[in-house]
């Protein structure tokens, strides 16, 4: 049994996540609910739970500051937010899990599942790596986190050369000569990156336009990236490929 607490200042929202979790993860015991940080803080010292429901705007406090009130992060956390669009990339950049209100049963049930699975040593620099992302003073999101079969990596967006599917996994390739398997499909991280100036030539590779050295025309012709690396241009993409060449 997951053992679960729910801190969210507005009375409806605590009520309604408390519902559903009742009504369709059976396997998840609400052990408090609490509409404040103070309150928060005292019931994961009094339960111990396994995860943590946090809302991230209760009035004049924030879920991070709940955080950086406990010593040890011993429990995984789960954002519930109505942020914007940007706040949410940072959240998938950081491999941190969030329920958008109002809450779809769909998405509740995909990231209590994963719960299980997930090793708590991490939940620490995930948390960091998403503060850093969120950081207003930043002009784009700085470091992508890696669930690597060895752990988690996190890795500067600037520094990624290209990415290769294969099967189900997606292999990142750096400039420093490193490769790192991800068990998460291209798709999604070319869902992902697609604004940061990378493009997918192939259904293979999505490649980082700036490690771009040469690009040699044919029916869909291939490109020669800095580390000499040569990728083909799909005859579908490259049309889309050359017009993001031109921007």
């Amino acid at each position: 049994m997951v053992k679960s607490i729910i801190v969210d200042d507005e009375l409806k929202s605590r009520e309604s996540l408390q519902i559903l979790l009742t009504d369709f993860c059976e396997n998840v015991e609400v052990a408090a609910l609490c509409q404040n940080v103070a309150e928060g803080i005292k019931a994961i010292k009094e339960h111990d739970p396994d995860v943590v429901f946090l809302d991230i705007q209760m009035q004049r406090e924030t879920g991070f500051d709940l955080l950086e009130k406990i010593d040890e992060i011993t429990f995984d956390v789960i954002f519930t937010t109505a942020y914007s669009e940007y706040a949410i990339k940072a959240f998938q950049f950081s491999a941190i899990d969030y329920l958008l209100k109002p809450i779809d049963i769909s998405d509740l049930n995909r990231a209590v599942k994963k719960i299980e699975k997930k090793d708590k040593n991490d939940i620490s620099k995930k948390l960091n790596n998403l503060l850093d992302n969120l950081n207003p003073q930043q002009n784009a999101i700085k470091k992508l986190a890696l669930p690597t079969h060895d752990g988690l990596v996190f890795v500067k967006i600037k520094n990624i050369i290209y990415l290769e599917a294969t099967s189900n996994y997606t292999i990142f390739h750096t400039n420093d000569g490193q490769q790192y398997m991800v068990s998460r499909t291209l798709k999604e991280y070319d869902e992902m990156l697609s604004e940061y100036n990378f493009f997918r030539i192939h259904n293979a590779h999505l490649i980082n336009i700036n490690y771009i050295k040469k690009y040699v025309r044919g029916d869909g012709g291939y490109v020669v990236l800095t580390n000499d690396v040569s990728l083909d241009v799909s005859k579908r993409k490259k049309t889309g490929f050359l017009q993001k060449l031109g921007h």
